[in-house]
């Protein structure tokens, strides 16, 4: 358990304040179960680590023995995926109230240094349950935006304001990365975060016992969902030494702490570094990190108009493939693996009903796992896929799709976006049908 000794105690002091924690000791080859890097490829048991995965940010507040908890929904979204193939679940470790109207709660951490024991209970029995059905975790620790709280919480904490939340029509884009891009480089501010990934990354499961650093249903810590330097060329250019040294400090910390697990750094690509891929091969070289990461959202990015997807999609999905070959390319460059652990689209006519039309939504779901199976073909550095994300048999709970403090019926479109605006429901025969062929092809190299 995270305990206040702990975090507070001189060990954990000394890490916070260590100016070089690089993990530069040679260390014992992992026991069976570990997902490492070898020639650039992540590596299981001695094979090829290939997988096809989703994400389920809200697994924890399933495990919870709070009131946000539902265990037996918890295994049926299990073994739901895990019929469909899936293997590999990218999850939400962390959280910071926020004071984001579109914002989960609760969290993790309700108040500095003030931890929900429910949601961390929460975050031992999905580690529980995936072990049972050999899936692997890659649990993100922090968020670049404010729907779990993260770094803006973080930010609002310390009083480097002042805070807006991400959307206000009063602060209009970019202003918001701009913010959430201060935290980097806020002491105060990382101090809190430190202390929360600490404990985490030290942490003991409850349930199973194990040490989070001995248990290989973990395959990754990583830093941050999305993390980027910031909006504007102004402010983000400037920003980039301090970025940098973030995810070098806060990844030889994680590797200081744990040598068994890798680490990745959450970013969405070129798209997230302000459209430089100097900007990504920078975040990406350090030792400490093991793997690229990869996200694609061409109707977030305007690739494929919301309003007008069929007339747009044949063009936005050439600007996809051509996003996700580039990225490939750099990913060969550095000699290290590449996970594309988001991507996703819209329904038709923007609708959010579990069975509603999916055509377009289907063929770039077959567009993004033809890119990947080829590249494993080929012999490449793709290791996985990562849909965003299972809805399961979570449902919108008010007329007009939006989350509301107290709702409990999760699904993987987060507070921030209308409930079903992305997700795969239960009742999503064809695009199921899709996952579920690509991860045979997968599951038969």
């Amino acid at each position: 358990m995270i305990s206040r000794r702990f975090l507070l105690g001189g060990a954990a002091a000394g890490l916070i304040a260590a100016p070089a924690l690089g993990a530069t000791k040679k260390t014992p080859a992992p026991p069976k179960g570990f997902v490492t890097v070898k020639d650039g490829r992540l590596m299981l048991d001695g094979k090829r680590y290939r997988f096809t995965g989703a994400n389920l940010w809200y697994g924890a507040w399933l495990g919870s023995p709070g009131a946000t908890g539902d265990h037996e929904r918890l295994k049926r979204e299990l073994d739901r995926l895990k019929a469909l193939g899936v293997t590999n679940l990218r999850v939400l470790g962390a959280g910071e109230r926020s004071p984001a109207k579109a914002a989960v709660a609760p969290t993790f951490q309700e108040k500095p240094g003030v931890y929900d024991q429910d949601l961390l209970k929460g975050l031992d029995v999905l580690l529980a349950e995936m072990a049972k059905r050999d899936m692997k975790a890659v649990i993100y620790v922090n968020n670049f935006w404010d729907w779990s709280g993260g770094m803006p919480a973080y930010l609002n904490w310390v009083g480097n304001g002042p805070w807006f939340q991400q959307g206000d029509p009063a602060h209009p884009w970019p202003e918001f990365p701009d913010y959430s891009g201060r935290f980097y480089g806020d002491e105060k501010a990382n101090s809190l975060f430190r202390r929360y990934l600490i404990g985490l990354v030290g942490r003991q499961n409850s349930v199973t016992g194990k040490a989070y650093r001995d248990d290989p249903t973990i395959m990754a810590w990583q830093l941050a969902n999305e993390p980027r330097p910031g909006g504007t060329e102004d402010f983000g250019n400037k920003n980039l030494p301090t970025y940098y040294k973030w995810i070098r400090d806060v990844s030889a910390i994680i590797k200081t702490l744990d040598t068994r697990h890798l680490v990745s750094t959450g970013s969405e690509g070129s798209m997230g570094c302000l459209h430089s891929e100097t900007c990504v091969v920078e975040a990406h070289k350090p030792d400490t990190i093991d793997y690229l990461t990869l996200h694609v959202w061409p109707n977030n990015w305007g690739w494929i108009d919301v309003k007008n997807q069929p007339a747009t999609y044949a063009d936005g999905e050439a600007k996809c493939r051509e996003y996700v070959t580039r990225h490939i390319a750099l990913a060969r460059s550095l000699n290290k693996p590449l996970v594309i652990e988001e991507f996703g689209l819209i329904r038709e006519a923007r609708s959010f009903v579990p069975g509603s039309a999916t055509a377009d939504k289907d063929r770039f779901y077959k567009t993004i796992y033809d890119l990947a199976l080829d590249d494993m073909k080929a012999g490449g550095p793709v290791a996985g896929t990562n849909f965003w994300a299972w809805n399961g048999e979570g449902r919108a709970q008010h007329a007009d799709a939006w989350f509301v403090h107290g709702d409990k019926s999760f699904v993987g479109d987060p507070p921030q976006e209308e409930q079903g605006l992305y997700g795969v429901f239960d009742a999503d025969v064809s695009t199921k049908a899709v996952i579920a062929q690509h991860a045979a092809a997968v599951a038969g190299l």
